[in-house]
């Protein structure tokens, strides 16, 4: 039988140790998730392609596209080591940092290995170690060294992460190591490259140089300096992470909800999915049942539109993977019920693009809600006619038929969009109605009696070519005879 969700926002789940059997991947999946995020920072080249053989099987046996993120670890400013392995002071206390390295830390001195970073600070920059644990400001600088003030925090131990908030680093978000899991992870075929450190617009134009067009490029929105050009990154990237981790470090606690909330306005205004990310259920790393605030915390980014709804180290590394999936699905279809859902979404409609692509969409999610059809038909070759149909939020579910396997992968991140990819070309307009009739039929998105609006382009086979817009009822033939429109009107 057909798998189809009964909901719209998709559910994201990070590969781990308590995750990486293939009995585990089919468990999640047939538990709710669509996409699975193989975080680089942990596990090696290898262990990624055993998973990702183990998922691409699990899709051909269940018949339905799963949709893979390489996360790239990006840079990682870390300090040096300390001759008792930690430090401890008090607010006020003066700390010098260097970059030598060599030489252990003591109770007055941080080695940290980036004589680059030490340059680029000035007094007064704000200096972040332990993910916020230690809060200390710039008071001197010299050749190669610089005084930091204690502003909070009592320990420091070896290898801790810094972050600096507010300098733009003189750093490619891509390391060698990330260089070379990008390479492997685009040969063995993923859908996505994660890219973690953006500052800049710079720096997603040096990874579209190195992928060429083989995978689609997310956005991880972690730094400051990001949040700075949301708007044209936005419009740089094929989707946005909201990574909170990372920022909730950089950026005041309270700066968060409405960030968030800022950012996936503009993703959907744009036509870009969005993620919401870190944090979610953490709870469930441990414990079998989430608490009431994280229950809401997954509610809030449904109600604000969110694509999806990603789970970290509760799917990686938790002892209830299966369960935090579970939940989080069930979280997602209550809140999708409720009538007030819709009424928000309802309120804040994305804007209309200026193509005549982006106008058959909207007449196509019009006329949808019009007639009351059962689904929209979304021929896409590229994936851009299913996102435009996403942006729309309809209530009714989005088709998206496709002859390509990774557009189908790609879109299955997509909101509300149930992806097939059928394998052949479409050649004409009544082999465009009758397959998708069938498809729809045959994926128990619609019934005899029902309607579909559906929306493709001529020449078919053509991306970006969107310019028609049919409206079909089902007849009782199930599969439809070829060709048969059955009283169908086109528009």
């Amino acid at each position: 039988m057909p798998l189809k969700r009964n909901r719209a926002t998709k559910i994201i789940a990070t590969v781990g140790p308590a995750s990486n059997t293939p009995e585990k991947l089919k468990a999640l999946f047939l538990a709710g998730v669509d996409v699975f995020r193989l975080n680089f920072s942990h596990g090696t080249q290898a262990d990624h392609g055993i998973v990702l053989g183990h998922i691409r099987r699990l899709e051909a046996e269940i018949g339905r596209p799963i949709g893979v993120i390489a996360d790239l670890q990006g840079p990682k400013l870390r300090v040096g080591r300390f001759t008792e392995g930690a430090i401890t002071f008090t607010p006020g206390k003066r700390l010098r940092f260097d970059a030598d390295v060599a030489t252990m830390g003591d109770a007055d001195r941080v080695p940290i290995p980036h004589p680059d970073i030490i340059e680029a600070l000035t007094i007064g920059s704000t200096v972040l170690c332990d993910d916020g644990k230690v809060r200390l400001k710039v008071v001197g600088k010299g050749d190669g060294w610089l005084d930091a003030e204690v502003v909070s925090g009592t320990r420091l131990s070896n290898n801790k992460g810094f972050n600096i908030p507010d300098v733009v680093l003189p750093l490619s978000p891509l390391t060698e190591k990330d260089r070379a899991d990008l390479a492997f992870a685009v040969e063995q075929g993923v859908e996505w490259i994660a890219l973690s450190f953006v500052q800049r617009p710079e720096d997603i134009h040096e990874a579209r140089d190195l992928i060429k067009g083989r995978a689609a490029v997310m956005l991880k929105m972690e730094k400051p300096a990001a949040v700075e050009h949301l708007e044209e990154l936005v419009e740089l990237s094929d989707a946005i992470m909201v990574a909170r981790g990372d920022l909730g470090v950089e950026l005041s606690l309270p700066e968060l909800p409405a960030l968030q909330k800022r950012m996936i306005t503009e993703s959907r205004r744009q036509g870009r999915p969005v993620i919401v990310a870190t944090q979610m259920l953490e709870s469930m790393i441990s414990a079998p049942v989430p608490t009431r605030a994280e229950v809401s915390d997954v509610a809030t980014a449904v109600y604000e539109g969110a694509d999806c709804v990603m789970l970290s180290a509760e799917s990686a590394a938790g002892q209830y993977p299966v369960e935090a999936v579970s939940f989080m699905d069930e979280i997602i279809r209550h809140v999708e019920r409720d009538p007030g859902y819709r009424q928000v979404l309802d309120a804040t409609q994305a804007e209309w693009g200026k193509t005549i692509g982006d106008a058959m969409t909207k007449a196509a999610y019009q006329t949808a809600l019009a007639v009351d059809a059962a689904a929209i038909v979304a021929y896409t070759l590229s994936g851009t006619t299913g996102l435009r149909a996403a942006r729309e939020r309809p209530p009714m579910p989005i088709l998206g038929i496709t002859t390509r396997a990774d557009t189908a992968r790609r879109l299955a991140l997509s909101y509300g969009v149930h992806a097939v990819n059928v394998g052949e070309d479409i050649h004409s307009f009544g082999e465009m109605v009758d397959r998708a009739v069938q498809v729809a039929v045959e994926q128990q998105l619609a019934a005899p009696g029902d309607r579909l609006a559906i929306t493709a382009g001529v020449p078919f086979a053509k991306p970006g070519t969107t310019n028609i817009l049919r409206v079909t009822t089902i007849g009782d033939t199930d599969p439809p005879s070829k060709f048969d429109t059955d009283g169908a009107t086109a528009t």
